[in-house]
């Protein structure tokens, strides 16, 4: 059963001290712990577009980033609070990672302070309430939303609801509207920072249920002094709820629409309702287990798509159901219910019935649900230790042994996000088939100029993942570009097979044709360059290069005829410079004046144009007079 809740007001001044000295002790714990961070760099994993090379954020705190910020869907988002938190850390600390890095972890500190205080106003039960708090500031599931710079959007989102529970707490004791009207700005302001807590209503319905006892209240906690003195229907706690409940669907329609704006919605094609609903039933049970035994953790989990074994589904169903059950049944324990129901609810929205992205789960989507299990946890623990006449003291020893496993857990977790070669490294050495870490090692490889280390990587995430054309043209571009032509080629003719689309086609007969240039194979550039243009007979790309080839091997009138036809579709100062030096070696040097001068007519910048030009002849053996 619930411990029972003090009758005193805890207002005295023990009681107070206690509490700030509590507090200060959770801060020292998250410093003391996650001090490698300060130490940490940006990782390519998001924190190049929301900081490092977003032109935006790279001015500060200034008035335009500021309406930037609330009238862009940039990176699939609208939270506009959190682009304004980058940019002032921009402001403070440049492009410092650590200054940006230390702002996300003195929120965390902040919100596992806010944590305890919630729970200690709310039971009057101090140590249970501790020992939530210390589990939430160092279990290495949060180091994901702490480590990394550009999810300054979980911590900072979580502060603001956590500040909305604490006024709401307010509100249901005293009934002033005051605190109600700050649960509803905070609650706004948290999701101008990270939809995510958009089941904060929901959640209140279960805070009204324990602790505050508002719905469906023991008869014994109407006479409380702690408590708001009556109990309140369930439609009534609804209805009280109407503003909150306005505001997270306003939020949840903005952020399909922010989603759907970058493509990150995948369709039904792509994932059926059954493969969605078997994740999130593998997802749920695979939380749970990370909660208790966090091992193996990674940055990004890659979705199994429908290859989850039957077992795997059944497994989890059944733990789940009997979980579910047991919380429901043991109605003298409300926290359980409460808990578990908290910990199921608010991972709803991205659990991954709307899938976002490529993953099966994230550990940044645990940092509200968690909350929910180490309340059940610590509460049972403290019933049952009570129950059971066993010293509060022997409880320590335990206590203390849990902490500082989570802790170590956490401190070597931050090491892996030291930097985007070490992260990514890292994840796949304890997931298996991650298309997406092979990418991002082989992008940071990239950045450095290690081409030979990135194409491996590029080539091992092919293996996992159906890449589109698109994609295939990009990785052949990036292998033509550090000297893989034969590398290039085998890209560009994947993107042929995955694509019926002409205008893609098009493009990689371009690209093939380009790199047979490149090797010196000119009748394979040619023939490539036909097939372009039986796809397209009006693709400049294609109509150049004939033009150019046709040049080479001494055939003017093609040459010239090709040429000015790419220039009647798609006219360039570049193009007529080039026009102009096959009408010159024709001997038509009064049309090559006006070919040149037509050039120099639409050119912005004439010089860069001819040395554009003469690099293209040249690298084809022909020579521009």
């Amino acid at each position: 059963m619930d411990a029972a809740i003090p009758q005193s007001a805890d207002t005295s001044a023990s009681r107070q001290k206690q509490r700030v000295i509590l507090s200060l002790f959770l801060v020292a714990l998250v410093l003391a712990f996650y001090n490698p961070v300060a130490h940490n760099g940006f990782v390519f994993f998001d924190d190049s577009p929301y900081i490092v090379k977003n032109a935006h954020i790279q001015g500060g705190l200034t008035w335009s980033a500021i309406t930037w910020s609330f009238s862009t869907f940039e990176q699939g988002n609208w939270h506009p609070l959190t682009w304004m938190s980058h940019a002032l850390d921009v402001q403070l600390f440049g492009l410092n990672p650590a200054g940006h890095h230390y702002v996300s972890l003195l929120l965390h500190a902040c919100n596992a302070v806010l944590i305890f205080l919630i729970l200690e106003a709310a039971t009057g039960l101090m140590w249970p309430s501790l020992m939530v708090a210390c589990l939430f500031a160092l279990h290495p599931l949060n180091v994901e939303s702490v480590a990394w710079a550009a999810e300054r959007k979980n911590v900072l989102s979580m502060f603001f609801c956590l500040l909305a529970l604490r006024f709401y707490t307010k509100y249901a004791r005293s009934g002033r509207t005051s605190p109600y009207v700050l649960t509803v700005l905070c609650f706004a302001l948290g999701l101008m920072a990270k939809p995510q807590i958009i089941p904060l209503p929901f959640a209140l319905l279960l805070w009204d249920y324990w602790p505050l006892q508002r719905l469906f209240p023991d008869p014994q906690s109407l006479n409380n002094p702690n408590k708001d003195g009556a109990g309140r229907s369930l439609s009534s706690l609804i209805l009280e709820k109407t503003s909150l409940f306005i505001l997270a669907a306003i939020s949840a329609v903005v952020t399909v629409i922010a989603q759907r704006s970058a493509n990150a919605v995948h369709n039904l094609a792509e994932y059926s309702i059954l493969v969605r609903i078997e994740n999130c039933i593998v997802a749920y049970a695979r939380y749970l287990a990370d909660t208790f035994w966090p091992s193996r953790l990674a940055p990004l989990y890659p979705h199994p798509g429908n290859s989850l074994a039957t077992w795997q589904i059944a497994v989890s169903a059944a733990a789940l159901l009997v979980i579910t059950a047991l919380a429901i049944h043991w109605r003298d324990r409300r926290y359980l219910a409460m808990g578990w129901l908290w910990f199921l609810g608010t991972l709803v929205p991205v659990i991954g019935l709307v899938q976002v992205g490529e993953q099966a789960m994230a550990d940044r989507y645990m940092y509200l649900p968690e909350l929910g299990i180490f309340i059940a946890v610590a509460w049972l623990v403290w019933d049952l230790a009570s129950e059971a006449n066993i010293s509060k003291t022997w409880l320590a020893g335990p206590a203390v042994a849990v902490l500082l496993a989570m802790g170590i857990g956490t401190y070597r977790q931050l090491g892996h996000w030291h930097d985007g070669e070490t992260l990514w490294k890292y994840t796949l050495s304890v997931t298996r088939r991650n298309y997406m870490a092979h990418v991002n090692l082989a992008m940071v490889l990239a950045e450095q100029g290690r081409a030979d280390e990135a194409i491996p990587e590029f080539r091992a995430a092919e293996q996992f993942h159906d890449y589109p054309a698109s994609q295939f043209l990009s990785l052949g571009a990036y292998e033509q570009h550090n000297g893989h032509v034969q590398g290039a080629i085998e890209q560009y003719r994947r993107a042929l097979q995955a694509s019926n689309n002409p205008d893609e086609q098009t493009a990689a007969w371009d690209q093939i044709a380009s790199a047979y240039s490149e090797a010196k194979d000119w009748q394979a550039a040619s023939q490539a360059y036909d097939a372009a243009l039986r796809l397209r007979p009006d693709d400049p790309v294609a109509l150049v290069g004939t033009g150019l080839l046709a040049q080479r091997s001494g055939d003017s009138v093609r040459a010239i005829a090709q040429l000015s036809h790419a220039m009647n579709v798609a006219p360039t100062d570049v193009g007529f410079l080039l026009l102009a030096g096959a009408l010159r070696q024709a001997g038509r040097n009064a049309e090559a004046e006006k070919s040149y001068a037509e050039a120099q007519r639409r050119s912005q910048d004439f010089s860069q144009a001819q040395k554009l030009a003469s690099q293209i002849a040249s690298s084809l053996g022909i020579t521009l007079n």
